[in-house]
């Protein structure tokens, strides 16, 4: 058995989230089922990070273990025949056994995407989040540090959320703004369940005026939900990269060309 690594980009906003669901269409549900027809057996895919219902990614990054010998290139051209205009692979990479798609990461990357002017978009309808009050970028950005570093993120995880334990260590939240567009950029070992639509949600509110800077470091320390903002929609959240050992050697995230993904 071979063990492959993919890169997987895709629109998220006609799936049900990454994992497989029944009655539902998922990323992972059809990702595994071009995989599955150029390896002609069934193929079961481990992902980096599931993303939620309407969340888009170029930089997920997932691994399956197959007894098919085919060549990187067969798999690339072969499984992107096979899949859906909105899904593509970026990648793919033979990996040593003991890589592991989620286990192996050491950090992932989110970017949320806001177009903020009067008017709303055509082009990115769906795919980014329209604030047509204009938002304090600054203010946002000197929030956004209170977060950074290891804490308890109760505050900013969803009810729901299963992880045992909300401590997660955040690297970098940074907030910057390019012309109409703001982006909200947050790296950490791991997240929890709605963490960056959280945050997002918290900074916009920060960034409309509806509360101060120091509003920020108060829903945090004071781990209630019910004291944040609301949850910023799934439309401007992508799975930007998953950082690895260099090792691996794996492929960085693809890039687009809109100014709020440049680097």
């Amino acid at each position: 058995m071979a063990r492959i690594a993919v890169g997987v980009e895709y629109d998220g906003r006609r799936y049900a989230g990454w994992q497989t669901q029944q009655h539902l269409p998922t990323v992972q549900q059809v990702v595994e089922a071009a995989l599955g027809r150029v390896a002609a057996a069934p193929v079961a895919l481990v992902c980096a990070g599931r993303t939620d219902a309407g969340v888009h990614a170029y930089g997920q990054v997932a691994h399956f273990d197959t007894g098919a010998q085919r060549t990187t290139r067969a798999w690339l051209l072969g499984a992107n025949s096979e899949l859906p205009p909105d899904v593509a692979l970026s990648w793919v990479q033979p990996v040593p056994d003991d890589f592991h798609a989620r286990f192996s990461a050491q950090a992932r990357t989110y970017r949320y995407l806001i177009l903020n002017r009067g008017a709303r978009a055509a082009l990115t309808a769906g795919r980014a989040l329209w604030v047509h009050r204009p938002l304090a970028a600054d203010l946002m950005a000197e929030a956004a540090q209170a977060l950074v570093g290891e804490h308890d993120f109760s505050a900013l995880r969803a009810a729901e959320c299963q992880a045992k334990s909300p401590v997660r260590r955040v690297e970098r939240l940074h907030v910057r703004r390019d012309g109409d567009w703001i982006t909200i950029e947050v790296t950490a070992n791991a997240f929890l369940h709605h963490m960056v639509r959280n945050i997002a949600g918290l900074l916009l509110a920060i960034g409309r005026g509806d509360a101060p800077v120091a509003w920020a470091a108060q829903v945090l320390l004071g781990r209630e939900r019910a004291r944040s903002a609301a949850t910023a929609a799934a439309a401007g959240l992508y799975l930007h990269a998953v950082r690895y050992p260099a090792q691996f050697g794996l492929p960085g995230a693809a890039t687009l060309p809109w100014p709020p993904f440049e680097a």
